[in-house]
């Protein structure tokens, strides 16, 4: 990495900052990480990869992606909560590329169990399994595990640096630790005296660093509190630096065409019309598509749209019925998984009453609204590439790889990501900037796709089916078995970043499907993966994005023909199961005032879904005006255990169901001969401020572990709508989206 002295260009240089006479505190004395990727010079220490002071203050080498979930700031707060400072004393940088930096949460949320009925050893299981991460370089942000990766190692690291930096006070005072405290930045003398701790650092850095323990939450200053953001100042002003503000000196401009029939061939190309364009310096034969690298992006846009191309066929098939047509021959084949088949399914019970449904989904772009992009400087023998990503580590391998470069002279600079949601977390965009930039030497090359280049070439969320049957009796739910088609996510990326073919029972397809805390005594869920070519990735809540319109559509149908009110029917379903789950659905049920029965012109929908941990009840109210039906009000309650800020949670609870309320509405890819036929917002779109509900939400702490945020809220809003519309209108959706079927106000 670039020489850790050389500090602050323009802003904070990603990736570097000064620790002159200053010392880097973490986790390492604790878990052992992979070697530090802060290099020290003379008179430099950097004993670890996460905290680090110097005479400049307090910086924050964050190893998680800052892309709006408020990541940054609650994990500033953990750190300044052990070590006695401010929120705003911290500067907060993006972690360059390595392995330290992994995410130690990601491998056990891969265990197969339920999650809510997790135990105490599965837990522990789960953790210790997390240095796994380490191996595999996981730097990766995703799965909603930010901050169940760093709530103790993020503390850890800041008590490490404060009982440190009292003992080099201590040794420099002849007292003992134990008599000294800190306060506001500072080690705070018996007689009162204040050292502060950027006179303290260099010292520091020579002391092996104590053991220390945690602090009892009770003295928490910070931590359970709504704390400003971190990065709000910046994007505020426009100062902050996203991948498409990146302008280092001498910078050129690209954009790129590929073959709008995924993953096709391109068989050959005429530039003539583009090279004749001012402005235009070079076309560039990527293989499978083209760029032009030109004097700004506008103009590398419309020069790259003036070639002409010849491009093969699409390896799958061309429209969208016969793309869903395959992925219901899945069902003929034998499940990649049965994760959950409780008492026996086989056999209707005597007396209950059996309800089938079958269910669709379509496929889905992740629609970020900065559109992919990396600038890259190749220079023969190093590279640089500063863009927004998920995954520092695996983009930085594929980065070298494409240049036959060592993985240790190309240096990741992550900047601010406009927009991820899983899409970013994706490798094409570096590959392709890194190919650019190879075609211009000793030039910082931006590439930058245009918004229809960004919406035709995605990693969708999978277009999924679900065959659906069950039986109530009595009132009660006694049977649902279940079966969900679809690609799989997880066997595509595994095949595109090891080279290797995924293969194995696939989690991911099923969740939300086979782990919603119901009780139900005859229970079986399987999975079935489609064969199919059509690139496909993790989009927020990934398959509970599909699992929960399917499980809580159908936990609606059943409810009706047990003749029970559906909020109800999940209470008593939930209550002895998980009783967070009942907890949730008690509280949308107060909040909005729930009764058995709505007025005419209103309609009313429940849904809960278990997904990273949370359970997440939302209670949908829809309005008919004229013909017209407007998204009117929304409830949600959500159980995370520990609230470390409660603005972030709520925020992100409610942009996961605006943005899954916008997917059931709108959302929608297809495809006629082997192309996607949305090219921008106006073939794609949201909800807008006027069609989005005005919403209350409540936060629960009762859950016995930590549960993620940032995904959770999307799941159960799609099938809360389709609910809603359901006690509205008596017609029942089973498919997606809903502007189909009726008429909404969008």
């Amino acid at each position: 990495m670039a020489s850790i002295g050389k500090i602050l260009r323009r802003t904070f240089l990603i990736g570097s900052a000064a620790i002159v006479g200053g010392v880097a505190f973490g986790a390492y004395y604790v878990t052992r990480p992979a070697a530090n990727p802060l290099k020290p010079r003379e008179g430099e220490t950097a004993l670890s990869p996460f905290v680090l002071i110097d005479q400049d203050g307090v910086t924050l080498f964050a190893p998680r992606a800052e892309m709006g979930q408020g990541v940054m700031t609650t994990w500033a707060a953990l750190i300044a909560e052990e070590l006695d400072v401010e929120l705003d004393d911290i500067r907060v940088l993006h972690g360059p590329a390595a392995a330290a930096y992994y995410n130690s949460a990601m491998i056990g949320e891969g265990l197969p169990n339920k999650g809510y009925d997790i135990t105490d050893f599965q837990h522990n299981l789960g953790e210790a399994l997390g240095v796994l991460g380490k191996t595999l370089s996981l730097q990766v942000t995703g799965g909603s595990t930010s901050m169940k990766d760093g709530f103790e190692r993020m503390r850890m690291a800041g008590a490490t640096a404060r009982e440190t930096l009292k003992q080099a006070a201590a040794d420099q005072l002849g007292v003992d630790r134990a008599q000294l405290k800190t306060e506001g930045g500072a080690v705070v003398a018996p007689d009162g005296s204040r050292i502060p701790y950027t006179e303290l650092a260099e010292a520091a850095g020579q002391i092996d660093p104590p053991e220390v323990e945690l602090r009892d939450p009770a003295q928490w200053r910070l931590l359970g509190q709504s704390l400003p953001r971190v990065d709000i100042p910046g994007k505020s002003t426009g100062t902050a630096e996203f991948g498409i503000d990146v302008r280092p000196e001498g910078l050129k401009f690209a954009s790129v065409r590929m073959n709008p029939k995924l993953g096709g061939a391109m068989n050959g190309f005429d530039a003539s019309a583009a090279e004749g364009m001012p402005g235009v310096e070079k076309i560039v034969d990527l293989g499978t598509g083209v760029a032009v690298i030109a004097s700004n992006t506008w103009l590398a846009i419309q020069a790259v749209e003036a070639i002409d191309v010849d491009w093969g066929a699409a390896p799958y098939p061309p429209e969208t019925d016969a793309l869903f047509d395959q992925i219901a021959k899945a069902f003929d084949d034998d499940p990649n998984s049965t994760m959950r088949d409780d008492g026996d399914v086989e056999v209707l019970p005597e007396g209950a009453t059996e309800i089938r449904a079958d269910y669709t989904v379509p496929y889905l772009a992740h629609a970020t609204m900065e559109p992919m992009n990396a600038t890259a400087l190749y220079t023969g023998d190093k590279l640089e590439l500063w863009c927004g990503n998920q995954a520092p580590t695996l983009i930085q391998i594929r980065a070298a790889n494409t240049a036959n470069l060592d993985k240790d002279v190309v240096e990741i600079h992550t900047t601010y990501l406009g927009g991820g949601f899983g899409r970013r977390g994706e490798l094409d965009f570096g590959e392709i900037a890194t190919k650019v930039a190879m075609a211009m030497p000793d030039t910082p090359v931006q590439t930058t796709w245009s918004r229809e280049e960004d919406m035709r070439h995605d990693f969708f969320r999978p277009g999924a089916l679900a065959r659906m049957r069950g039986a109530v009796k009595d009132g009660k739910a006694v049977l649902i078995d279940g079966k969900v088609a679809a690609q799989s996510c997880t066997h595509q990326a595994v095949e595109r970043v090891t080279g290797f073919s995924g293969g194995g029972p696939d989690k991911v397809l099923v969740e939300g499907f086979f782990n919603q805390p119901y009780a139900v005594p005859n229970y079986r869920m399987s999975g079935h993966v489609a064969d199919l070519a059509v690139p496909v990735g993790f989009w927020r809540s990934v398959g509970n994005s599909h699992n929960g319109f399917f499980h809580e559509t159908f936990l609606d149908e059943m409810a009706h023909a047990a003749g029970r009110d559906p909020l109800d029917f999940r209470i008593e379903l939930t209550r002895t199961e998980f009783a967070p789950a009942a907890g949730c659905l008690e509280a949308v049920k107060e909040m909005s005032g729930w009764t058995s029965k709505t007025p005419d012109g209103v309609g009313r929908g429940v849904a809960m879904t278990y997904s990273f941990g949370t359970p997440v009840a939302q209670v949908i109210e829809v309005v008919d005006e004229d013909g017209t039906i407007r998204i009117n009000k929304a409830w949600i309650a959500c159980d995370v255990g520990l609230a470390l800020d409660p603005s972030t949670v709520e925020a992100q609870m409610i942009g996961g169901m605006i943005y899954g309320l916008s997917a059931a509405t709108t959302g929608e890819i297809t495809f006629s001969d082997g192309e996607v036929e949305q090219y921008n917002f106006p073939d794609y779109d949201a909800l807008r401020m006027h069609s989005t509900p005005i919403t209350e939400m409540r936060v629960l702490e009762t859950n016995k572990h930590l549960g993620g945020v940032g995904e959770p809220g999307t799941p159960p809003s799609m099938p809360a709508l389709g609910n809603a519309l359901f006690d509205l209108t008596g017609k029942r959706a089973r498919s997606l989206p809903l502007n189909k079927q009726f008429n909404l106000m969008v």
